[in-house]
Parts: structure tokens; sequence; C-alpha cells
């Protein structure tokens, strides 16, 4: 039997010039769950920065790889292998350029959408077939090129909603833990803050 029953993996650039970048949300979304839930994470395994506890009954070990994001599966691969977690029971919590900023999206498989951290995850891991959690950073037109907009340090209105989202974020995982992908989708998914889309 495994030692845990979730792997829940935020995905972001180690550094303090990362920090408060927008492709840094999955690491600070595991922050949040952290807190939350009274887990340290600080320990080193598999290259990654990891924590372990309890959430909603269940055995959980967040971590947050520090790899630099392009090759975020090499320790996610080695922290599966190392503690026997089936690749199913791996939640993914990163940024996503084509969503709008506050919005959110759990989603039970699917591709990267070229996301460079989930390529490497998906690449090593082997399956597509994990709930991830997609936090929108941009939506909308690119007119500049995407390195420099989830690099580019958040704006000023952002970081004043940051905290309310980083909750809802970490509600929604609990949610996975605790419920299920089905019914978080139902509860969780939304287009923006304050515009619940109907359960």
């Amino acid at each position: 039997m495994p030692e845990f029953d979730k792997l829940v993996v935020g995905l972001g650039n180690p550094g303090e010039e990362y920090e408060h970048t927008a492709h840094n949300l999955g690491f600070l979304v595991v922050d949040r769950l952290a807190e939350r839930n009274g887990i340290q994470v600080k320990r080193k395994d598999s290259r990654a920065l990891v924590g372990q506890g309890s959430i909603a009954g269940r055995r959980v070990m967040l971590a947050k790889p520090q790899t630099f994001m392009n090759v975020s599966g090499e320790s996610v691969k080695g922290l599966l292998v190392k503690h026997e977690i089936p690749a199913g029971n791996l939640v993914v919590v990163y940024d996503e350029l084509d969503l709008p900023w506050g919005s959110l999206r759990i989603r039970p498989t699917g591709s990267a959408a070229g996301h460079r951290g989930m390529d490497s995850i998906l690449g090593e891991v082997g399956t597509k077939d994990f709930p991830r959690v997609r936090l929108g950073i941009h939506g909308g037109r690119r007119n500049q090129d995407a390195a420099r907009i989830v690099l580019a340090k958040l704006k000023r209105a952002q970081r004043e909603e940051l905290d309310q989202l980083l909750d809802y974020a970490a509600q929604a995982v609990e949610s996975i833990i605790a419920e299920g992908v089905e019914k978080s989708m139902a509860k969780f998914n939304r287009r923006a803050p304050g515009s619940n889309e109907e359960e």
C-alpha cells in the first residue's frame, strides 16, 4: 500500500527573481495548502521541497519541484517512483496563459496545451490521466511572447486579488482530495472572480 493517498505538486521556478511571477502560482497554492493544513514544505526529496501531512483525512505529500519549470517531470517522476504513488493519485497545480486572470479550471485529464512544466510531467510520467488545477493568468490575445507574460511580476491589482485566489485554489485541491474530481469540477470551475458557473 502506498505511503500517500495523494501527491499534490505545484509548479514554479526556484529562486527569488521568480517569486512574484504568474508562473509561480503553483508554488503559491502549495504554500497556501500547507498553511491551511499545518504542513511544512521544507524537506528535500527527489529534487523537490516536500512536506507531508493529512488533508481531509487522507495522507498527502505536497511538493514544489526545484528543477526549474521545463524539467519538472524529472522531480515528479522521482517522487512517484520512490514513494510508490500511482500516477492517477497525482494532482498538479499550475498557471494557464490561455485563461483569464482569476479563473480556475479543474480537469481530470488532458494535454499540456503548451505549458512546458506540464509537458515535462506528461513525458516523464507516461500518462495524462491525473487531475490538474489550472489558474488563469492572461486570456485574450497575446501581443507579446509567452515567456515575457508568464515571467513578468504580478501587477498591483493582481497582487491585491492573490490572497482570495490562493484560498479558492487551495479549497479546490482540498475538495479533489476529499470528494474527487467530478464533484470538485462542478463546485470550483469558474470563469472569473465573483461569477461562479452554475453547479
